[in-house]
């Protein structure tokens, strides 16, 4: 049995550097990336970092991004999902086993695979620089925790590393170990690390030679694992396949004030209609929905209402139809006069999977026919793009849409988004 051999393949910066494939331009130029409505910087290049912090406000940096010729994108979902998924399917390609853990990171199992498997890496990053232009850093170590702190160094002294890292020698992980504060262990947040600073852990070393047991008693069992991970002890399994979700939810900001329920009643139809997709991907069905709407919660000079409700569905179901439904009945419900609204929330809940829940003859069932009509649905939007077909009551011009009013094109995921070449 080969001793168990883990890797983690990380895009660096991987929201900007998606811009940057079709922005040759911009290659030696600092990026950021914004949130819903151009609210503040969820992602940076590299080469931003001294100069933005992670969450800053738009509105209050923008000038200081101009001053340090800074650009600036909105949220360009459609694009990092299409670039996300090129880059998995290279990995899984290449790799007996793999487990994709965000839109931009996969764990890969290496155990048995043949040595020198730097060699290997550096091979498959080559691969999806040249096929997709995103650049990665790859860590290898023992246990899945040591493979994320690996590909942390790969990261930090890129130079140094070329972006490959095998933490495997004992004296190279001990001397990263050393250097690392314990916050920066994967899954070590701010308040847990309080509590390990107090018992005078301060760096990933001292939580590596820390009684396990003792932690675990103390904290919980995930501590403890962390803790034998950091020595080498694997403790966590590759998951090839993404469990079901318990509950699926979509919620978004409006892109401006409202003040009358129809453009809710349209936002809300939009949300479920997104949910439902969801649910028949994982093969689910829900029973239950839950609606929420609220007005700004920050603005002292704005009236404050917050609200939510639980919509009973009549069968467990996956039909957009008789979601949206409950959805614009729950809105309908929850509005009240007089309120600038912000943001409204759908949330599926009481999920199943078919083979989950019993049939009687006395209660009602989803009929064959809708499984059959969802299905074609999620074909030819499937084949011709996301809301090629759509419920008739979300219209085409739409005052609730996020606003990104700098958005790039979608360049892989919409035809008319598609590089003009025009002859000399």
């Amino acid at each position: 049995m080969p001793e168990p051999v883990f890797a983690l393949i990380d895009c660096n910066s991987f929201y900007a550097s998606c811009e940057r494939v079709f922005r040759p331009d911009l290659q030696h130029t600092p990026i950021v990336v914004l949130s819903n409505n151009d609210g503040c910087v969820i992602a940076r290049s590299a080469d931003a970092k001294p100069f933005v912090k992670m969450g800053a406000l738009f509105h209050e940096i923008r000038g200081e991004l101009d001053r340090h010729g800074i650009t600036t994108f909105s949220s360009n979902y459609a694009l990092y999902g299409d670039m996300s998924e090129r880059v998995m399917s290279i990995i899984e390609a290449r790799l007996p086993a793999v487990e994709v853990y965000s839109i931009d990171e996969a764990f890969a199992n290496l155990s048995g695979i043949t040595e020198p498997l730097e060699h290997l890496s550096r091979s498959l990053q080559n691969e999806i620089r040249q096929k997709t232009g995103i650049p990665v850093g790859i860590g290898i170590a023992e246990t899945k925790t040591l493979a994320k702190l690996a590909n942390h160094a790969a990261k930090r002294w890129q130079k140094q590393t070329d972006g490959v890292v095998d933490l495997r020698d004992p004296i190279r992980r001990d001397k990263l170990l050393n250097i690392v504060p314990v916050g920066e262990v994967w899954g070590i947040g701010a308040h847990m690390q309080t509590h390990l600073n107090a018992l005078g852990i301060k760096t990933a070393w001292d939580l590596a030679r820390h009684d396990a047991r003792e932690l675990g008693k103390r904290f919980n069992v995930v501590i403890e694992k962390t803790a034998r991970e950091l020595r080498g002890t694997a403790c966590l399994a590759l998951e090839e396949t993404e469990p079901a979700k318990q509950e699926i939810c979509c919620s978004r900001s409006f892109g401006k004030r409202l003040k009358t329920i129809e453009p809710i009643q349209e936002a809300v139809t939009a949300y479920a209609t997104r949910a439902a997709e969801k649910l028949r991907q994982q093969g689910s069905l829900c029973r239950q929905i839950r609606i929420s709407l609220r007005t700004g919660m920050f603005n002292p000079a704005e009236a404050k209402y917050a609200n939510g409700l639980i919509c009973q569905l009549p069968y467990p179901t996956d039909d957009t139809r008789l979601i949206t439904s409950a959805a614009r009945e729950g809105i309908s419900r929850l509005y009240r006069n007089g309120f600038s609204y912000a943001k409204a929330q759908v949330l599926l809940l009481d999920l199943c999977r078919r083979d989950e829940y019993t049939k009687d003859l006395f209660t009602p069932e989803q009929p064959p026919r809708t499984e059959h009509l969802m299905k074609t649905l999620d074909a030819i939007n499937g084949r011709w793009g996301r809301g090629t077909l759509k419920p008739a009551r979300i219209t085409k011009h739409t005052e609730w849409s996020m606003r990104r009013e700098l958005l790039s094109p979608a360049y892989t995921t919409r035809w008319q988004d598609l590089f003009k070449v025009k002859a000399q």
